[in-house]
């Protein structure tokens, strides 16, 4: 450049030559601010990318991806209002870039921009309708109590719904959670029906009742609970009977599980008088009379009743009965086992006039010779339960003198009793004791010859001696305990 033509600066050092102007860079290139704008829209940085800005068209795609990201994970209305702003900012920004250039009118570009916008917002909302329409079904499926069908249609749902409708879908998974909470209370309820799990059994009405603190579920619990219900008696009738009882003695929640009461007043009586019967053949005698007369307490109008009572009289006959025999067992004296502490078998035969069989306990000396049918070993068959105790002195009979050979000591006057026998003799029908304390057995005295023992090396003689009996002389004594 020819600095000649420049005139002096009278403020410039002298010598020094004058800074050459600033020659104006290249005018920017016309643009269409409405194709900015539309190609913005897209949310695509399209807009961008005809004003020339690519750094720019690529921080909006990567800003679009990470709110689409966004609100796609969180599924919160906030990010759905962030995106909407993201996406006004973007045209407002394009527009605002473009009006600081000159403008033409450029149609290609235009109607590129238009149709990739287009394209991109029509997507969405056809997404978003498709969303609407799954949610709608979910609902309805809900609302029907039909899990399988809510969970069926939520399984339609994509990434695409996601993205386009992460707020509309959002309340299906809600659904399809607590329908595989439901499920799994199912399984559990089954679980307790097939084993008659109490435990299991409140586990699986504890998730129906916290489902039941959610809106809108209350058809799909029922649906879970009539399934269960439904099954009802099961193969086995002492679990049902288990099950029945907890459900009848539920404390009520004033809900939909409160139909469980009646269920159990439906099921109850019938597995309680099977569970009954099932006992009985296994003679767990207790268990099943529990359970007969807890069918009596709380279904007193019932018909199985008749045949509760009938089990309850027998159970309690098979009780007794067997803690007879477990007395009798340990029974080794007149003062040990039955004869020590009697007990009662309601069905035993009752004492009355005529003969009535004994079931003879403790010393048996005597009367083992007592005629067969006086005796029994069977305490069905036994109206009397006879302790006999060990033989000792009874009245005197008779004395007389002895004398022994080659001995200085006698004659020695020897005194015969009768053989008393202390008695307990008890009604076993009762338990209670009756007859005589004692029965006195006669027979015999003063034998020409008396032989008896003596221990230690001084004899002092025989002493007062039994006299010897007969069996007619045992059983004549022992007739008033047996005849009546």
């Amino acid at each position: 450049m020819d600095y000649s033509t420049y005139e002096p600066d009278p403020y410039r050092p002298p010598g020094e030559p004058p800074e050459p102007p600033v020659s104006p860079g290249p005018p920017a290139a016309p643009c269409d601010p409405m194709a900015a704008g539309i190609g913005n829209a897209s949310l695509l940085g399209i807009g961008y990318l005809l004003l020339g800005h690519r750094w720019l068209a690529a921080l909006a795609v990567l800003g679009t991806g990470t709110l689409l990201k966004l609100t796609a994970s969180t599924a919160e209305v906030w990010c759905e209002l962030l995106l909407l702003l993201w996406w006004a900012a973007g045209i407002a920004h394009g527009w605002f870039l473009a009006h600081g250039r000159e403008h033409v009118v450029r149609r290609a570009q235009r109607n590129g921009a238009l149709a990739v916008t287009v394209a991109v917002l029509l997507t969405a909302v056809l997404l978003r309708a498709e969303a609407h329409d799954i949610e709608n079904r979910v609902d309805e499926a809900r609302e029907a109590g039909d899990c399988d069908e809510a969970v069926a249609a939520q399984s339609e749902v994509w990434s695409g719904h996601r993205v386009a409708g992460a707020t509309v879908v959002e309340p299906g998974d809600a659904v399809v959670e607590t329908c595989q909470r439901l499920e799994r209370a199912a399984s559990t309820l089954h679980d307790a029906g097939r084993s008659g799990d109490l435990e299991e059994l409140e586990r699986g009405f504890g998730v129906l009742a916290r489902v039941l603190e959610e809106p809108g579920h209350e058809k799909t619990v029922r649906t879970t609970l009539n399934t269960f219900l439904n099954a009802l008696p099961t193969a086995d009738a002492c679990d049902t009977a288990d099950i029945t009882g907890w459900l009848r003695d539920r404390e009520p929640t004033r809900d939909v599980l409160d139909r469980s009461a009646d269920a159990a007043t439906r099921t109850e009586p019938a597995a309680l008088a099977g569970c009954g019967d099932a006992l009985m053949d296994e003679e767990n005698w207790k268990q099943a009379r529990a359970r007969y007369q807890r069918l009596l307490d709380a279904y007193p109008d019932e018909p199985l009743t008749g045949k509760a009572r009938s089990g309850v009289r027998k159970a309690v006959l098979a009780i007794e009965l067997d803690e007879v025999r477990a007395l009798i067992g340990a029974t080794h004296g007149a003062t040990s086992g039955y004869c020590d502490k009697p007990a009662k078998y309601s069905a035993a035969p009752p004492y009355r006039e005529g003969t009535n069989r004994a079931l003879f306990l403790g010393d048996t000396e005597y009367t083992g010779k007592l005629p067969g049918h006086w005796r029994t070993g069977d305490p069905t068959k036994a109206a009397l339960v006879v302790c006999a105790d060990t033989a000792k002195n009874g009245a005197a009979v008779r004395s007389c003198s002895y004398e022994k050979d080659k001995s200085d000591h006698f004659p020695r006057q020897v005194t015969f009793h009768k053989v008393e026998i202390p008695l307990k003799v008890y009604e076993l029908r009762t338990g209670e004791r009756v007859g005589p304390r004692s029965v006195q057995i006669s027979g015999g005295s003063c034998p020409a010859v008396l032989h008896y023992e003596y221990y230690g090396t001084y004899d002092y003689g025989p002493g007062d001696q039994l006299v010897s009996t007969t069996p007619s002389g045992v059983r004549d004594a022992f007739r008033p305990v047996v005849i009546r």
